[in-house]
């Protein structure tokens, strides 16, 4: 596979022949590839060290301190898994703190950049996981707008969704079924869901909230995911609890029991 440098190269070559009098060509091209792994963590240079140390003081400062632990590994995994599901829970729990009372949230699995792993979760292993400058919103959807958009998750394969929340769908994508508290989906109902502002604009193959009316998303540096994560993190720490999740069946295969 050819690399982005290697055909920035190319390019970058193609049009300087094309841009000379002379004609050239290419005689050849030619690559190496450098591995980065733990051997240079056994013998670390001593100049490249002090030259970072100042600056790894000031990101360990950052990034080290402790928000909370994990009771297991969580990773990312269609159509359901630990993860989206804590991410989805933390949005329905962050939603009181905004006035809020929402029927369900919903957390993209494409938005979740990095697993979790068992034990201490420190600032930096949440930034790690909620990268982007997501903030939390809240929108109003009709029953037959939320069918809509459980069908959309079901085309996805699988998105993170709320306790509560039951889909049955197929491999290939169609939704079978569609549940709430136990409850099938009344189409002439309004439900109020949380989710994240980039999802509530329509993005990621979830246009039905685009649908949605009053929306609100606030838009300060603490209403962004990561700091909601953290914050539960903190919260559950602050309780002496492991924070917690697990595979429920909220998305489904029709296949499976």
């Amino acid at each position: 596979m050819r690399t982005n440098f290697q055909t920035l190269l190319l390019s970058a070559m193609l049009l300087m022949a094309a841009g000379c009098a002379h004609h050239y060509q290419i005689a050849s091209v030619s690559r190496t590839r450098l591995v980065v792994d733990n051997r240079y963590d056994r013998e670390p240079d001593a100049k490249a060290m002090a030259f970072i140390a100042p600056y790894q003081m000031k990101v360990d400062s950052i990034m080290k301190p402790v928000m909370g632990e994990a009771a297991r590994d969580m990773a990312t995994r269609r159509p359901e898994s630990e993860i989206s599901n804590l991410l989805s829970d933390i949005l329905v729990w962050a939603a009181k703190d905004y006035g809020e009372t929402v029927d369900f949230g919903v957390y993209n699995i494409g938005g979740i950049r990095a697993a979790l792993s068992k034990g201490i979760v420190t600032y930096g292993d949440i930034n790690d996981i909620a990268p982007f400058e997501n903030k939390i919103a809240f929108t109003t959807l009709s029953g037959a707008k939320v069918l809509e958009l459980f069908q959309q998750i079901a085309k996805r394969g699988g998105e993170g969704v709320s306790h509560g929340v039951e889909l049955v769908i197929t491999r290939d994508g169609q939704l079978v079924s569609a549940r709430l508290n136990g409850k099938e989906i009344d189409p002439q109902r309004s439900y109020r869901a949380v989710t994240i502002d980039y999802i509530v604009q329509g993005n990621d193959g979830m246009p039905a909230f685009r649908d949605g009316t009053n929306l609100k998303s606030p838009q300060d540096e603490k209403d962004n995911s990561r700091f909601l994560i953290m914050n539960y993190f903190r919260a559950m720490h602050a309780q002496g609890k492991k924070v917690d999740a697990q595979v429920e069946g909220r998305v489904r295969y029709a296949s499976e029991k």
